[in-house]
């Protein structure tokens, strides 16, 4: 069987750091993109290709993935885990803060997955996996340009998976609650709680799941 290739986006630390490291485990080739170096990241897989770019730049994205066709010569799996957070009352968001997090988390997804999908064509099948959040069911009242960004990526999917499927290229959204470090209190959730399910969704037999938005926030309060 053919070894697998995946992009995580986000990689040097958290939550796409995790995913990475997971799907290494699962017998992946594994490629990370951020806008910082990924040296604790690099430091857990052994067959791993760092990539340093800005996941809004569609340049530098572009360069990214010819390294990694470079490296492993196919991709079979796309991560996107890259997004920021801010909580501002909504009166004091500029205009400027609400396109920066459109970008990151919304745009980005489109320019990464744009990219990447000649390369999933090519290797017959594949999986897009996007992060979104359980604050699109919340609605922190501080986070309005977040839950937006994410209710926008929840639609992306969506209408993408349609497009995608006579190819074969399955796109899921796995919904997050509130990610927090292993320090944080008891039952907060952690990045280590959402491998079981992106395994679930990028494995073999999950072909015919596709559209899909998993709310995976263990039936808390935290977004």
């Amino acid at each position: 069987m053919e070894t697998r290739t995946a992009l995580v986006t986000g990689a040097a630390q958290g939550l796409g750091q995790e995913f990475a490291v997971a799907l290494a485990g699962r017998g992946y080739r594994v490629a990370g993109l951020d806008l910082v170096p990924q040296p604790e990241t690099a430091g857990k897989i052994l067959d791993y290709v760092e990539l340093t770019a800005d996941v809004t730049d569609e340049t530098q994205v572009r360069r990214g993935l010819e390294r990694v066709i470079d490296r492993f010569g196919t991709l079979h799996v796309v991560v996107n885990s890259a997004d920021i957070q801010p909580a501002t009352p909504f009166e004091e968001t500029s205009v400027e803060e609400w396109r920066r997090i459109m970008r990151v988390n919304l745009e980005a997804p489109f320019l990464v997955t744009r990219a990447a999908l000649p390369y999933l064509k090519a290797a017959g099948r594949g999986r897009v996996v996007n992060i979104a959040s359980a604050a699109v069911l919340t609605a922190p009242p501080t986070m309005v340009p977040y839950v937006a960004s994410k209710m926008g990526l929840i639609g992306f999917t969506r209408s993408l998976a349609t497009a995608l499927a006579p190819y074969d290229i399955t796109v899921n959204a796995i919904a997050t609650g509130l990610v927090r470090d292993r320090q944080a209190v008891p039952r907060a959730q952690t990045p280590s709680d959402l491998i079981s399910t992106l395994l679930y969704v990028v494995d073999e037999g999950s072909g015919f799941l596709t559209g899909q938005t998993l709310n995976v926030s263990g039936g808390s309060a935290f977004i």
